[in-house]
């Protein structure tokens, strides 16, 4: 059974409007939205790493059909680095290391910013 997470901005002291999945096995993060033809606007994705890092936290979108927030996190939870990305773009990685990726709906990018700390919660 998935492993549902609330996300709460702690900088903006808000809740954010979606639920993120809890993703730690190899091959949970592997996959992550690949072959899904949509995203429910009330869902993310949380790709949780062992280590932070540029590369390891970097992500492709080929087989991804649609755009997404990716949200680059690192292990205190503080946003790193943000992204919009767009469907089959082979690279994206983040300016500094991160060990988590949030990857969301678009509208997310509005309610995160670099340099904000977000906790999750059962």
């Amino acid at each position: 059974m998935p492993r549902w997470l609330w996300i709460r901005n702690q900088t903006r002291r808000k809740t954010l409007p979606v639920r993120a999945r809890w993703c730690a096995s190899f091959w949970c993060r592997l996959r992550g939205l690949t072959f899904r033809r949509h995203l429910p606007s009330n869902e993310a994705l949380l790709l949780v790493g062992r280590q932070e890092s540029r590369i390891g936290t970097a992500i492709h979108m080929l087989f991804v059909f649609f755009p997404i927030a990716v949200i680059w996190l690192d292990r205190t939870g503080k946003v790193v680095d943000t992204a919009l990305a767009r469907p089959f773009r082979l690279w994206y990685a983040p300016r500094l290391p991160a060990r988590d990726v949030l990857e969301g709906p678009p509208g997310l990018l509005e309610e995160v910013s670099v340099g904000d700390l977000l906790v999750f919660g059962e």
